[in-house]
């Protein structure tokens, strides 16, 4: 009977220490964009949204939106909604074109993401 008490210990402690290291290496990539990856709008937007599926810091982020030339039309600093699920930053008025996100967070156990996209004013 101790025999099997401790192999359930042991495969408790195991599950438990697989369930932590998956927490750890956990990074934050995005889920949704608006106006979204690849996607044409007939409006421009107003504003650039990223969406994570694992909080922010909000000390370490960066979200640019660049035109066709690479100018930069992002006004303002980029913000971090309350939760840490979501970046976003104002644009200026955006006419038709290209125009690529560029975006770099750091997860709040510290690994750090980058990416691009692009999207198409009309």
């Amino acid at each position: 009977m101790k025999t099997l008490a401790k192999l359930l210990f042991t495969i408790q402690l195991i599950l438990l220490m697989i369930a932590a290291a998956s927490a750890a290496w956990a990074h934050s990539f995005p889920e949704q964009e608006s106006p979204a990856a690849g996607e044409t709008v007939a409006t421009a937007p107003s504003q650039v949204t990223i969406k994570y599926d694992a909080p922010i810091e909000k000390l370490f982020d960066s979200l640019r939106v660049l035109d066709a030339a690479g100018q930069d039309k992002t006004a303002g600093a980029p913000q971090v909604s309350d939760d840490g699920h979501e970046l976003s930053v104002h644009v200026s008025t955006l006419g038709p074109g290209q125009y690529t996100v560029q975006w770099r967070v750091v997860c709040i156990d510290t690994h750090h993401t980058e990416g691009s996209y692009i999207f198409t004013v009309k």
